[in-house]
């Protein structure tokens, strides 16, 4: 067999010499160098593919997310148009209030200048009221004293009319009452008695009670009076109107009369006072 040394220096004399071998070794060599380029190449390819395939999925799951941020955006303008929309509707409802406020504080400025007149008005009508009250005082007074004096008089007369001192008291306020109305035409006051208690003076309807006495010598006769208008107002399940006539009584005792009359709303008639 041919040694490698002699093999490798018959191929270098054939480069020399043979054009052809030459040329053929030459492009034996180049091929290879461009299959080695080549599987370079395809293995560069092949990471280029590879690396697109992920950005591929890369940007597959970027599409997905920017689906659900466009999703998302809709559903924020959505929500925005109907915020918008409420935000609208309340701007209105508040220039509805802003124009319901102001009428109202229209028609409480008219309120107030209305009170305001009103309180001027009773103000006026309390000071005639005032002066009212004044003169009626003067003349239940004039009105007390001319009915002490008419009682004191006629209570005199009433000796010579062969009366005695109650039925002329009877006879007179029934007149009396019956002029200012209190009691109807027809009707007269008469004596009663109530569980043994003898009522000087009584009328059923409207109901009155009322104790007649020549003299008062102690406040006790107001006092029975009002016993006697507790015994008729629990026969009858009403209050009763009470009168009590006295033709004389000391100045004290009066006094002391007068406040208890006042107190319990008695109808008090004395003729005359004496100390």
């Amino acid at each position: 067999m041919m040694e490698l040394s002699e093999l490798k220096t018959k191929i270098l004399a054939l480069l020399k010499t043979d054009e052809e071998f030459r040329y053929a070794v030459a492009g034996m060599i180049g091929y290879d160098e461009i299959l080695k380029r080549l599987q370079k190449h395809d293995e560069k390819f092949e990471e280029i593919v590879s690396i697109l395939n992920r950005h591929e999925e890369i940007l597959a799951r970027h599409e997905e997310k920017f689906k659900e941020i466009l999703a998302q955006l809709k559903e924020i303008r959505e929500s925005q148009s109907r915020l918008e929309n409420r935000v609208n509707s309340l701007d209105n409802r508040v220039d509805s209030l802003e124009k319901g406020v102001n009428s109202l504080d229209k028609r409480v400025d008219s309120l107030e200048k209305r009170i305001d007149s009103l309180e001027k008005s009773v103000n006026s009508l309390e000071k005639k009221v005032d002066s009212l009250d004044k003169r009626v005082g003067s003349l239940e007074e004039r009105v007390d004293s001319l009915a002490s004096a008419m009682i004191a008089g006629f209570a005199e007369l009433s000796k010579f009319a062969g009366i005695t001192f109650e039925e002329f008291v009877r006879k007179f306020l029934t007149a009396s009452l019956q002029k200012s109305g209190q009691i109807p035409q027809g009707l007269e006051l008469t004596r009663k008695v109530i569980d043994s208690e003898e009522i000087d003076i009584f009328l059923e309807d409207p109901l009155i009670v009322g104790e007649v006495t020549a003299h008062a010598d102690t406040p006790q006769e107001a006092d029975k009076l009002l016993k006697k208008a507790e015994l008729a107002k629990t026969r009858y399940a009403k209050e009763p109107k009470k009168i009590l006539v006295i033709l004389t009584a000391k100045r004290d005792v009066a006094q002391e009369i007068q406040r208890k009359a006042k107190e319990k709303n008695i109808e008090l008639i004395i003729g005359r006072i004496i100390d």
